[in-house]
């Protein structure tokens, strides 16, 4: 009798975890999905495929994912080298997590290399 209760429970909560997740607003990225669509940004499509630039997005890269204080959404921002000029682009959680990432760059491609259009993504909250 006890299985039965504790299978009944199990089904009824995740019956009502599933339904909650269904009424979530879903994030809305049009305005940034438009701006990357523009023939004048750069998307990561267009990495130049020289071994420098190839190497400065890698060395960028490995520095931001090896920082355990930086949220999936930094680790994720897009980082598009073309001939030694760097463009971030993505959205982060905070203003500290955007400067990690712009000094991150900074400091494998030069002050001069790095063009950050990051963005501070608001944080999502959790409706019930």
């Amino acid at each position: 009798m006890n299985r039965f209760i504790s299978s009944t429970m199990a089904c009824i909560l995740g019956f009502g975890l599933s339904l909650s997740a269904q009424t979530a607003t879903p994030p809305d990225n049009t305005r940034i999905n438009q701006r990357d669509q523009s023939q004048k940004e750069p998307t990561a499509d267009q990495q130049n495929p020289s071994r420098s630039d190839s190497d400065i997005t890698r060395d960028i890269r490995r520095s931001i994912t090896r920082d355990k204080a930086l949220s999936t959404y930094a680790k994720n921002i897009k980082i598009i080298t073309q001939n030694g000029t760097v463009t971030l682009r993505g959205p982060v959680r905070s203003e500290e997590e955007k400067k990690t990432i712009e000094a991150k760059a900074t400091e494998v491609a030069g002050a001069s290399h790095v063009k950050s259009e990051i963005d501070i993504a608001a944080k999502q909250s959790k409706t019930k």
